[in-house]
């Protein structure tokens, strides 16, 4: 039985092209620029020349075999092993489209807490079964495939494409099991559905308009629908000059599932390697093939349980607590991304022991134990100090204690650390009936700079030791210090918006001062917090804080490139909040001013475009 492939027509792949494959990757492109990082276009770069390098050959074979043919009128470029360019730019084409989309989506997503290791027993076996009843599946695909072959009959080509891709599908899935079980759905079926049905549709109406046709003895015979055969989800689109009669919709879907293994197979190498620096001290900016994978080849009993596991606590408290700061973690790369998420959690952490303890007894307690554990940090302690992680889990509570040890100190200055725990004791005054410690202005700023300027320099600090340039000390200095400011304009911010709720806990961050001029006492705070006198003054607040935020905003522009945008971001995510508390009937969730998501987004995607 004849097994050539005839096509039909002159259709100029130049115009194929134009209208389905360009326009889709010019739209992708400018979505995905303002988010798009070196190490996005080396994963894209790489996967593209993988595509090309493995497709050739096998393409070239079934070409030279006389499985199809293009016709001279067909084909309008040069050929490579006899494979029209027009094919070659389809790899390159389709590669680009859905890599974008799978960038995109998984953009937010923080990979290291989709690994495993074995230790965590539950998931460990779990893991390891589904880990093998995968390659079996996969095995029976391929012999499958091959026995379709064999039969050299009308599933020729659909065995042809299992043979070919069955193989690294498999070897894909033995790398990278464990986020292709635990990453969302979103990250990884959509990414591979989304595009395959774009060329199914496509190649409908390729062939209803007979572009180009199918010999009868050539395909199985079965239909997705009314024109399209299952064979027919052919590794490049139709629509290209070529007149490309092969393949079918299966190769569609094959492909796009080699783009996004492929990709996952990457992220969940990039995941070990930043994950774990006690096994890859040093990582490259770009990581060499070889440096990805000597990573794929851990073994998960190698991972560091308690530090996914703390990871897994730190974003959990990131989300919960602040969407702001969440969404704008998204935007930073690597492990500078991990050690601001464990930043933020011990700065959580320690906020909280100190806010919830029942009496201003045990909430001093509390702030002479984080001193103690700073000063072990230090080497600053006065005693022969315990172990970190004896003094940790024996001091206090288990759910604080992952924040505790995997605070990246080694790269962070201690003087910042002691002046926030210093911010804590200003919340401790306010225990004392009657007594509000935020007299003037001036106090505020330095409590203002205590328990935010500081975490703004810490932040700053793990920029530049992340950082991939160098920045001169007159320029660490000035950025430092607009850090400092930025971070009191936030937090006058965050005073602003939570008025009502620290009135609820009997606090009144509202200068004493202010109130005095307008008449009011601490008092009437607490019983009206939502009052319009009460409401000048938030704006007040508000007013003082756009007008140190317009003076720091400038040194954001003087940071490294790879954390410049990330962290306009960061600042502008939570300066929405104050520009949402000038409008007049915002939305209030729990007693608090709200960004919606959508709004959140666009502020997130302008700041990224400003570059």
């Amino acid at each position: 039985m004849s097994q050539q492939l005839s096509i039909s027509g002159n259709w100029l792949t130049l115009d194929s092209h134009l209208y389905y494959n360009i326009p889709p990757a010019i739209l992708l492109t400018a979505c995905f620029y303002p988010l798009c990082t070196k190490i996005d276009v080396y994963k894209i770069l790489f996967l593209i020349l993988i595509a090309v390098v493995s497709t050739t050959p096998w393409d070239s074979y079934l070409i030279h075999q006389r499985i199809w043919t293009y016709p001279a009128d067909a084909i309008v470029g040069p050929t490579l092993f006899r494979i029209p360019a027009e094919e070659i730019f389809f790899f390159v084409i389709q590669t680009y489209n859905t890599s974008l989309l799978y960038l995109s989506a998984s953009k937010p997503t923080f990979h290291p807490i989709h690994l495993r290791g074995e230790k965590l027993l539950h998931d460990g076996r779990r893991l390891r079964l589904w880990r093998w009843l995968g390659a079996v599946f996969l095995l029976g695909l391929i012999f499958l495939g091959a026995g379709m072959i064999a039969g050299n009959g009308k599933g020729l080509y659909m065995g042809l494409i299992i043979v070919w891709a069955g193989p690294f599908i498999l070897m894909l899935w033995m790398l990278s099991y464990q986020l292709l079980i635990n990453l969302p759905l979103s990250n990884t079926l959509f990414p591979i559905l989304a595009p395959t049905w774009y060329l199914w549709i496509v190649d409908t109406i390729a062939l209803r308009r007979g572009t180009w046709v199918i010999e009868t003895g050539t395909k199985l015979g079965w239909h997705l629908w009314d024109g399209l055969d299952v064979e027919y989800v052919t590794f490049r689109f139709h629509t290209i000059a070529m007149l490309i009669c092969f393949r079918e919709a299966f190769f569609f879907l094959v492909t796009n599932t080699l783009i996004v293994l492929g990709l996952v197979a990457f992220d969940n190498a990039l995941a070990i390697l930043n994950t774990f620096p006690r096994k890859f001290a040093n990582v490259q900016r770009l990581p060499s093939p070889v440096q990805l994978v000597k990573a794929l080849l851990v073994s998960p009993s190698e991972f560091e349980d308690a530090r996914i596991v703390g990871l897994q606590e730190a974003l959990k408290r990131l989300r919960k607590k602040s969407r702001s700061f969440y969404l704008a973690s998204g935007c930073f790369q690597g492990r500078l991304r991990i050690d601001l998420i464990l930043l933020y959690s011990f700065c959580r952490v320690a906020d909280d022991l100190i806010d919830n303890a029942e009496s201003g007894t045990e909430a001093r307690h509390w702030i002479l134990k984080l001193t103690e554990y700073l000063d072990i940090r230090y080497g600053r302690a006065t005693e022969k100090p315990r172990s970190l992680e004896v003094f940790v889990q024996s001091t206090f509570p288990q759910d604080a204690q992952s924040a505790l040890l995997l605070l990246p100190t080694a790269y962070l200055s201690p003087t910042p650390l002691y002046e926030l725990v210093k911010g804590f004791e200003t919340d401790l005054d306010f225990s004392t009936p009657g007594h509000f410690p935020i007299s003037d202005e001036q106090t505020l700023q330095i409590y203002g700079s205590r328990v935010a300027g500081t975490v703004a320099e810490l932040c700053l600090e793990l920029a530049f030791h992340h950082a991939s340039g160098r920045t001169t000390e007159q320029q660490r200095r000035k950025i430092v210090e607009a850090g400092g400011r930025m971070g009191i304009a936030l937090q006058y911010v965050n005073i602003a918006r939570d008025i009502t709720v620290d009135a609820k806990n009997e606090r009144v961050y509202i200068p004493s001062s202010w109130l005095e001029s307008d008449g009011l006492r601490p008092e009437d705070v607490l019983k009206h917090p939502a009052s319009t006198r009460i409401e000048r003054l938030r704006q007040r607040l508000l007013d003082s804080a756009m007008k140190i935020y317009d003076e720091a905003k400038g040194a954001i522009e003087l940071l490294p490139g790879e954390s410049r945008g990330p962290m306009r971001v960061a600042v502008e995510s939570y300066v929405e909040i104050g520009r949402v508390l000038r409008e007049s009937g915002y939305t209030l969730k729990a007693d608090r001013a709200t960004v919606p998501k959508v709004r959140r987004l666009r502020v997130a995607w302008t700041a990224l475009s400003k570059g």
